[in-house]
């Protein structure tokens, strides 16, 4: 960086260009926005930082953000415990949520198979899976990690290592989105439309 900017303010700059989806453009507007807000939304930044590293952990049971453990969801005694969805990440959990039908438990791999990437198995919660499973006497485990090549990587390891353990293995169902016209959608979608039809 230049000499003319201090020390302080390329650090944040790193820093912010490190997080996903931040670019060093923008990482320097968000600086320099900063530098000039008053202290306290500054501070309160700080604050809310500290406190994300501080007061958050992973749930012991299913591996989700928490700051109580067990995590409120894994606590209630109204969820079923004999249904776990299998997610990729904890905003999936939130997206699941939102939807206000599922009533199971759930349980966050922390990542996709991608041996581009590097990621095995042994990187993700899948062995904690396995033995929540064997000691929990689940009846059914829901798949829901994303569509692709990762997500269906990582559906076909833990299917293969869920047999023969008790639990009845499904997966979220693809299809067409809804308000969306059929002749946008790509063949792989279609394909899988027609395939996991259901009686009307």
């Amino acid at each position: 960086m230049n000499k003319a900017i201090p020390e302080p303010v390329t650090r944040l700059i790193d820093s912010l260009s490190r997080l996903p989806g931040v670019g060093p453009k923008t990482a320097s507007r968000l600086t320099y926005y900063l530098l000039r807000a008053p202290d306290e939304q500054s501070l309160k930044l700080a604050d809310a930082l500290r406190d994300l590293k501080t007061q958050t952990r992973f749930c012991s049971t299913c591996h989700n953000i928490t700051v109580d453990d067990p995590c409120p969801i894994c606590a209630d005694p109204k969820r079923d415990p004999r249904t776990i969805a299998v997610v990729e990440e904890p905003l999936d959990v939130i997206a699941l949520e939102r939807t206000g039908i599922y009533t199971g438990l759930y349980h966050v791999l922390h990542g996709a198979i991608s041996p581009v990437e590097g990621i095995g198995p042994e990187q993700l919660k899948i062995k904690e899976l396995i033995a929540r499973v064997e000691t929990t006497g689940a009846l059914e485990v829901i798949i829901a990690t994303n569509p692709g090549l990762e997500g269906d990587a990582t559906a076909m390891f833990i299917d293969k290592q869920l047999q023969g353990k008790g639990a009845k293995v499904t997966r979220l169902a693809r299809g067409l989105p809804v308000g969306g016209d059929i002749e946008y959608v790509d063949s792989v979608t279609l394909s899988r439309a027609l395939q996991g039809r259901s009686q009307l």
